[in-house]
């Protein structure tokens, strides 16, 4: 039976019990009186309680003592005391025993409700792979099960599709979105013989890669294996409850003997009196205050932050946050806004923005979507250009108007000249980590066009807030050292941690954790083992779900 339900059974069945206890000094008595009070209290002995028990022999035997101790000795000793107080006419306890279990409980569903989103994290993880595949098999293209799919295995990606599996691509090339996976905001360009990514998503082209890790081997695989790790370790503070736990039980026990031999030996007490102290000693020891009083002002403050836009998977965390004295950044949609857009166009603006998105209407570049997003903020409505032809690893070119119009990246140098003031604003374009785009119109550069996945307006205020506080603000990200230090000198960031492999970024948690307690903010799935190897780990909403 699970805690929910043991709560559950335990609150209708001690019910009654509490009942008669406020209302007896009016003249209300249960049906049955003691013996009635007794098969309620056996009945949640038996069912709620046994856990109890059970967890407290089992601490017993291996030599160890914790608060389920606590609770089933003095739980225990009041049913039993109340037991011998029946049969001789003496006050019995067994509301006691019988509300001491129903309030603990109370406190663990308390507990269990504000883990239970946390224990969909792994949940979440998997959802983000392919569940299908197209492999090549006996010269065709058939849809298997991921499951099925085996290392050596061919398979084709189109336009839009995640990649199943681990591989190097054999035929074709594309642009794949890896950012969820390896923090790097812009699309990478692949090609035959480089490696793709299971779980990363093809942007533009079709192509065929070989298998060379699927199952448990997989990078995504093994990053829910490290959530996984990084869940079930515990705390340091969880082994100094323990240590507290295994001198306060016997520390209680010691006590409750001790007022047994005060009030019988030493006052000359009744064996009743006595064991009516011993038995009080045990049961105010019970963490029960504590078992509804820690878990209601958790859900209390969860409640209100959630108000704010915050949601709390585990209350440790209103703890931890106290100590944190470094808070390590994610770069791309943490500090960045997290999808390309367009920073600047040099070159007479409306005619550079027309004829770039004449280009790339049809085009399914992710850059293509910042240039239409830009053109559309203008007013700018753009119409297909005839003609298409691709310039092979330098952009693609097109008739517009009877003239021949081209876009695409500084390969097209080889084929077009610069002005010097436009060379210079390249220059300087480039130095800031910004990808530039060049657009040209009846066989002449026109302009310029900078796209970046520019800082949120709220990333620079953010970082001097927490300067002002004492805090050590970090970037820990994959993307490179270039564009990473660009944006990192944008908010004020001065420590700088680049080109990190998604595995390795838990590893730099763990060395800055060496030297004070760490908060990791990020938003990508490359980020959940560091999330959760910090102290703190702080999951942007508007990122993956972890």
């Amino acid at each position: 039976m699970n805690i929910r339900n043991r709560f559950i059974f335990s609150l209708i069945v001690s019910t009654p019990i509490l009942i008669n206890m406020v209302a007896s000094p009016f003249g209300f008595e249960l049906p049955g009186g003691m013996w009635t009070q007794f098969l309620l209290t056996t009945a949640v002995m038996a069912v709620s309680g046994r856990a109890f028990i059970q967890s407290a022999w089992a601490s017993f035997r291996h030599h160890h003592a914790n608060m389920d101790t606590l609770v089933a000795i003095g739980t225990g000793t009041a049913y039993l005391y109340s037991i011998y107080a029946m049969f001789n006419n003496q006050d019995v306890f067994f509301e006691d025993a019988a509300l001491v279990i129903t309030l603990i409980l109370l406190g663990q569903v308390f507990e269990e409700n504000m883990k239970r989103s946390a224990s969909g994290a792994v949940a979440k993880l998997l959802d983000l792979q392919a569940k299908e595949a197209e492999v090549l098999r006996n010269g065709e293209i058939v849809k298997i099960p991921m499951a099925e799919v085996v290392v050596g295995d061919i398979l084709r990606v189109k336009p839009g599709q995640k990649i199943a599996v681990d591989g190097v691509i054999t035929e074709g090339s594309s642009t794949i979105d890896e950012s969820m996976v390896t923090g790097e905001s812009m699309p990478t360009e692949k090609k035959v013989g480089d490696s793709v990514i299971g779980s990363t998503m093809n942007s533009t082209g079709t192509f065929m890669f070989r298998a060379s890790k699927v199952g448990d081997d997989t990078l995504l695989a093994q990053i829910v294996e490290m959530v996984k790790k990084a869940q079930t370790s515990h705390a340091p503070i969880q082994k100094t409850v323990d240590k507290i736990s295994d001198i306060f039980v016997p520390a209680v026990l010691i006590i409750a003997i001790l007022a047994f031999f005060v009030w019988y030996v030493l006052l000359g007490a009744s064996v009743v009196t006595a064991m009516l102290f011993t038995v009080s000693v045990i049961i105010i020891a019970c963490p029960c205050a504590l078992g509804i009083a820690t878990p209601t002002a958790l859900m209390v403050g969860t409640g209100r932050s959630a108000k704010m836009g915050i949601l709390i998977k585990n209350g440790e965390v209103l703890e931890a946050v106290n100590t944190i004295k470094t808070v390590v950044f994610d770069k791309t949609g943490t500090i960045t806004v997290g999808k390309p857009k367009v920073t600047d166009i040099v070159g007479d603006e409306q005619a550079v923005l027309n004829v770039a998105a004449n280009l790339e209407i049809s085009s399914e570049h992710p850059l293509a979507a910042a240039v239409l997003e830009k053109a559309k903020e203008q007013g700018i409505t753009p119409n297909t250009a005839q003609g298409f032809k691709a310039i092979e690893g330098k952009g693609v070119k097109a008739q517009i108007n009877g003239k021949e119009a081209f876009i695409g990246n500084d390969k097209l140098l080889d084929n077009y000249k610069l002005t010097d003031q436009l060379t210079a604003k390249m220059v300087q374009l480039q130095s800031e980590a910004k990808t530039v785009v060049i657009v040209g119109y009846d066989n002449e550069i026109i302009g310029l066009i900078a796209i970046q996945d520019a800082p949120k307006q709220s990333s620079a205020t953010a970082i001097a807030a927490l300067k002002k506080r004492g805090l050590r603000p970090v970037m820990l990200t994959g993307d490179n050292e270039r564009v990473a230090r660009a944006i990192a000198d944008q908010v004020g960031i001065d420590e700088v941690i680049a080109d990190v492999l998604p595995g390795d970024k838990a590893d730099h948690v763990k060395q800055l954790q060496q030297q004070a307690p760490v908060a990791f903010v990020g938003d990508g799935i490359n980020d959940a083992p560091a999330l959760t190897t910090a102290d703190v780990g702080i999951a942007m909403g508007s990122g993956t779900d972890i």
